[in-house]
């Protein structure tokens, strides 16, 4: 009975952090960038830098048309080839890894941050493929 509590107590507590963990994720990726539904997104982005964070290979099948690709995997390293004083517009797959990029961006002084709600995985605009 005893190993029963303590096996059900830990996966409690691992439960526990983890949706704690979820949780801060997602209000440091809404403080970080707006999200911006795809009308809104459309609305301004010939005005803005573009930014597609997904892999090589994956902006190659298919991007939104205008955009420029910085794979989050290298972003660290890039980082500096986006311009402070521009508006910047992030999308990956879902979101997920435009919301890390967004809170890179943040800590490093960048203040105009937008990520696309949906992702390129609901995007309906127009694209381009290599």
């Amino acid at each position: 009975m005893n190993g029963n509590v303590l096996l059900n107590t830990v996966l409690l507590i691992i439960i526990i952090v983890w949706g704690g963990y979820e949780l801060y994720q997602y209000f440091n990726w809404k403080r970080a960038a707006v999200e911006l539904t795809e009308e809104e997104f459309k609305k301004n982005m010939r005005k803005v830098q573009l930014i597609d964070v997904r892999e090589k290979a994956d902006f190659d099948a298919g991007h939104i048309l205008g955009a420029r690709n910085i794979p989050y995997s290298l972003f660290k390293t890039r980082m500096a080839e986006i311009r402070k004083d521009q508006p910047v517009y992030l999308y990956d797959h879902s979101k997920s890894l435009s919301g890390r990029a967004a809170v890179k961006l943040r800590k490093s002084g960048y203040k105009e941050l937008y990520r696309l709600k949906g992702g390129y995985r609901d995007w309906t605009g127009k694209t381009k493929k290599k």
